[in-house]
């Protein structure tokens, strides 16, 4: 299928009954790089069966991220403007009970987080997603790992309140062990559709490395953006960082140096996460500073080039943060890098640099980080002192572990340092003569 010059594939499983007999009705897992129409591959035969048949809560949609949510919603809204379509966006940092009335008008499509949804259905029952016939799951692999993030108790309460005769859809770029055993376990003939592909990312992406030690690492990179800022004015840049407060201090740095710069992270209001993704995506600002929650799905044309502050911890995660560009057969030209004028710069970068931190901890940035932990905690109805004394007391034990085991080895060193000693040596009985010279022989 082919919408605007792209080409999209569509699953089998949701064409209708008269055009395929083999894939009708059954569950969906689909795999293909980033960029290659995923979404618009269950949208737009959801909406087909929903033209049908409309009534109430038709489908959910679950992604990991509230950005994603939100471009996901707007692509339902353009492609089912003529069905009158009424959607619904459900997603942490908003008006609960906003929220609530819109689920209570029941529109046709939800597109929601895990957790927030999870909120409003063990704290309202003004509606029901007992009788939806689509439930689709986009970042599938990132919805259903265990990790920091963990979304298995909210999902164990969205699934418990869905009916279990729906179509359940699974979309992701990586292929997770996770999803390899869902497909094995699955008891209905689940559709499986994979992009067969020697790598993960798009052949358009010209990807390449700067080995760099730590301390000058900030320095190449304002070096970098101003390199790609003389040559080519309209580019969009994203630099991803592993940390919140990274993000942060970066975002200030760049802003010193006069460089049109926004910052994403989570540590932000959700208002000012909108305004930020609403201003780089409309060119006002063309760098972006953003943790791994800008790096699941979003679609913004502008972006050439991507780059990596820190080395992914995962090979799956390099996948979707390079994904954010060349998702049209954008390439970028060779570029090199003069040391000579990266140390002009340096000390003047690090200084900056430092101002920016100080600046940061003025503010309690990390205080402000620990009460948003707290308030999480509460609404998953622990007591953060509780919690925060079971650390601490599990951190006691894993140091007394530490120090017996350092014991224990000690302890093992000196046995065997004293048994390659009684090797060398005759006789037990007399030790000090493995280390005394032999008395000189007298003539005989």
């Amino acid at each position: 299928m082919q919408i605007g010059g792209r080409t999209f594939w569509v699953s089998q499983a949701l064409i209708p009954q008269k055009e395929s007999k083999r894939g009708r009705g059954r569950d969906c897992l689909g795999c293909a790089k980033t960029g290659s129409g995923k979404t618009a591959a269950f949208v737009l035969p959801i909406l087909q069966k929903l033209s049908e048949d409309p009534y109430g809560i038709f489908c959910l949609v679950l992604t990991p991220t509230r950005e994603l949510a939100y471009q996901i919603a707007e692509q339902f809204r353009v492609l089912g403007k003529p069905l009158g379509l009424k959607d619904c966006i459900i997603v942490g940092g908003m008006d609960m009970v906003a929220q609530a009335l819109e689920l209570s008008r029941k529109p046709h499509v939800v597109i929601a987080t895990p957790g927030r949804l999870a909120d409003h259905l063990r704290s309202s029952n003004t509606f029901s997603i007992k009788k939806i016939r689509f439930l689709v799951m986009d970042e599938a692999d990132r919805l259903l790992e265990q990790g920091c993030t963990d979304f298995t108790v909210d999902l164990e309460a969205i699934l418990a309140a869905v009916p279990a005769r729906r179509q359940t859809l699974l979309f992701s770029a990586t292929l997770t062990d996770t999803l390899r055993e869902l497909q094995g376990l699955a008891t209905n003939q689940p559709f499986f559709w994979e992009a067969q592909a020697p790598v993960r990312t798009v052949e358009q992406l010209d990807q390449r490395y700067l080995l760099v030690p730590e301390k000058v690492k900030d320095a190449y990179l304002v070096h970098l953006i101003q390199n790609f800022q003389d040559e080519h004015e309209d580019w969009s840049i994203i630099i991803f960082t592993n940390t919140c407060k990274t993000c942060q201090i970066l975002c200030m740095m760049l802003r010193k140096f006069n460089f049109p710069t926004v910052a994403l992270h989570s540590m932000m209001k959700q208002k000012e996460r909108f305004a930020a993704l609403a201003k780089f995506k409309s060119s006002i600002y063309r760098i972006l500073i953003a943790t791994d929650v800008a790096s699941r799905g979003l679609d913004i044309p502008t972006v050439q080039v991507v780059i990596n502050h820190n080395t992914p911890g995962l090979p799956k995660i390099y996948i979707h943060r390079v994904g954010r560009t060349a998702r049209a057969e954008k390439k970028l030209e060779e570029f090199s890098v003069e040391e000579a004028e990266v140390l002009q710069i340096l000390t003047q970068v690090n200084v900056v640099r430092r101002e920016c931190e100080i600046k940061l901890e003025a503010a309690n940035f990390d205080e402000k980080k620990e009460i948003n932990k707290r308030k999480q905690m509460i609404l998953e109805g622990k007591d953060p002192d509780l919690e925060a004394k079971r650390k601490a007391e599990l951190a006691k034990i894993k140091q007394k572990n530490r120090r017996f085991k350092k014991k224990v080895e000690q302890a093992l060193q000196r046995q065997k340092a004293s048994g390659a000693g009684r090797r060398g040596c005759p006789s037990r009985a007399q030790p000090e003569a493995c280390l005394s010279p032999a008395p000189a022989q007298g003539p005989a």
